[in-house]
């Protein structure tokens, strides 16, 4: 080998190792959970890419539930939740050496969706028990609703067990102790509810305000029949007006610290506030936004 081509070589190695150590230096934040989440927290990352390019956020859903069991098995540094984590929940995970810390990172109205054709404007939560519950109405004719295009059957759009907007709307609508009714098509993602709904005359669903648009109705709702009815906003979220209302949460392993505490003060700053208002939801502060 000639003395060029032997600088050449170890010149080559040089530019190698050092790409190598760039590489290995970067923060890596694996992030997952919440379906409600996943659209915010990605665009959370991307825009915290820009900024602070030695960090890289990694994220996926797959519903709270996924999340939850992550933090608890200690495989996430981040996870992402509608719905708060329980106290067995917590205690396994510290039985296993992990110390899930609670953040709010934003609030949801979750909105009640129903087809563009539906009559009515309102509902009130007892008569989605009705719908939802066991033992409650099948035919919206028992509700005194008729739908053009509906041949009077209820289609009953839920969401899987392993998610958190599932097990809020559980609690929230049903009652501590309700159950759903059988034969409800649970939906893998929020997005799979809006398209089934906006397809369907006969279909009622819920999912998060964010995943609301011109080809579909968001129910205003009320207590109980009789009472007065409040829409799905942002700001209805904000100050808890709206009936169905909750925070939006991220879990830590620990009280955060390094480029994860770094990351989460950036996402409650007011940028990161932005984008949550921007994604359609309630920011956990008022932030002016451009």
């Amino acid at each position: 080998m000639t003395s060029k081509s032997m600088l050449l070589s170890v010149s080559l190695a040089v530019a190698a190792a050092l790409a190598s150590a760039s590489v290995s230096a970067r923060t890596e934040i694996q992030n997952k959970g919440s379906d409600t989440l996943v659209n915010v927290a990605q665009s959370w990352a991307e825009q915290y890419g820009k900024i602070n390019p030695d960090v890289a956020v990694a994220v996926s859903g797959g519903g709270s539930g996924t999340g939850i069991a992550a933090m608890i098995n200690g495989t996430v540094d981040i996870a992402n939740s509608s719905r708060k984590m329980k106290d067995k929940e917590i205690a396994e995970a510290k039985a296993k050496g992990h110390d899930p810390i609670e953040h709010i990172v934003g609030y949801d109205a979750l909105a009640i969706f129903v087809n563009k054709s539906f009559p009515a404007d309102s509902m009130a939560i007892t008569d989605l028990a009705k719908i939802y519950g066991r033992g409650g109405v099948s035919k919206w004719s028992e509700l005194g609703i008729t739908i053009p295009g509906c041949k009077d059957e209820i289609v009953v759009v839920s969401r899987q067990n392993n998610s958190g907007t599932y097990a809020y709307f559980q609690e929230a609508v049903l009652g501590e102790k309700g159950k759903f009714r059988q034969g409800t098509l649970d939906m893998h993602g929020s997005k799979d509810v809006a398209d089934l709904v906006e397809k369907t005359p006969c279909a009622i669903g819920y999912s998060g305000l964010a995943y609301a648009t011109d080809h579909l109705k968001a129910l205003c709702i009320s207590p109980e029949k009789g009472k007065p009815c409040v829409k799905p906003t942002e700001d209805t979220a904000f100050d808890g007006t709206y009936p169905i209302a909750r925070p939006l949460f991220m879990y830590t392993d620990g009280v955060p610290k390094d480029d994860t505490k770094k990351y989460m003060d950036w996402i409650k700053s007011d940028v990161g506030q932005c984008i949550v208002a921007k994604e359609g939801y309630a920011p956990i502060k008022k932030v002016s936004c451009k």
